[in-house]
């Protein structure tokens, strides 16, 4: 029980603080737009969970306040309803900036740092998944044709342009940087035995997250994964449409690409209508 009121205190805290934070409280001044003003900001910075709970105390707050006679309309009903679906969420990534800093993080005058760039690129530039740059053999990259051959979720095999910058950045791996072994698996461990990567465990998402660190990043998700958001998100944001994203991260159904339509705030805005009545 006194969990709950916590939680309840500091919600109504955050709230009030942020209407009310250069001066007195003056709670029949609170309107519509204050509620919304403050869910956009403080859900911005939270997860879906953790903005369900924001919503649903704020709105028994504002339930209470109109109940008692301390506001002038019940500005609960200004409150929406938060999305709890695999949609509701938008995708974590780093800006195109941040990118460019994480793989400029490898120190490409040692093997591992070759290594670590290469893998790096492969997921920065092609968005490959964590278990498919793990399990990419020699066999896969066609020099010839500039491909490879990815082999995906459900057993499905693509062909994906090998482009000039994953292909430079591998064959210096392996030219200089991977150490004799047996396996061919592209990639494998700098210690001895020099196996390849397996998944799982997968040591691609150590790779991505000892980047982060050297690059001075502190992104809310450290795997692989996060890279994959990142090449999908600066698309939509240099005009690529979403079909076009849907074919880059090799989506099987259009449903999973729909996520990446949340995150061009700047169009949204640009769409958005005013709330009825919040103009106050």
């Amino acid at each position: 029980m006194s969990a709950s009121v916590g939680q309840y205190l500091t919600v109504a805290r955050r709230f009030l603080w942020h209407r009310f934070r250069n001066g007195k409280i003056r709670l029949k001044e609170l309107g519509t737009k204050d509620v919304s003003n403050f869910i956009l900001k403080d859900s911005s910075i939270r997860g879906r969970r953790s903005a369900q709970l924001m919503t649903s105390v704020l709105r028994s707050f504002l339930n209470y306040l109109f109940q008692e006679g301390h506001a002038a309309t019940n500005l609960a009903t200004a409150i929406p309803a938060t999305a709890g679906g695999r949609l509701s969420e938008l995708p974590r990534y780093l800006e195109a900036a941040e990118v460019e800093k994480l793989l400029r993080s490898c120190d490409r005058r040692h093997k591992v740092g070759r290594r670590d760039y290469a893998v790096l690129v492969l997921l920065a530039r092609l968005g490959l998944r964590a278990s498919e740059v793990a399990n990419l053999e020699l066999d896969d990259i066609d020099w010839t044709t500039g491909e490879l051959m990815i082999r995906g979720k459900g057993n499905r095999v693509d062909r994906m342009p090998l482009l000039q910058e994953v292909g430079k950045a591998v064959a210096d791996y392996l030219k200089r940087g991977r150490h004799r072994c047996s396996t061919r698996r592209v990639f494998v461990h700098c210690k001895a035995p020099y196996t390849g990567f397996s998944s799982p465990p997968n040591p691609v998402s150590g790779i991505v997250k000892r980047a982060l660190a050297r690059a001075g990043l502190n992104p809310p998700n450290h795997g692989a994964h996060l890279l994959r958001h990142s090449l999908a998100t600066n698309l939509l944001r240099s005009g690529a449409s979403l079909t076009q994203i849907g074919q880059v991260l090799r989506h099987q159904q259009m449903q999973t690409t729909e996520i990446y339509a949340k995150v061009d705030v700047i169009a949204l805005r640009a769409l958005a209508q005013a709330w009825p009545g919040g103009a106050q």
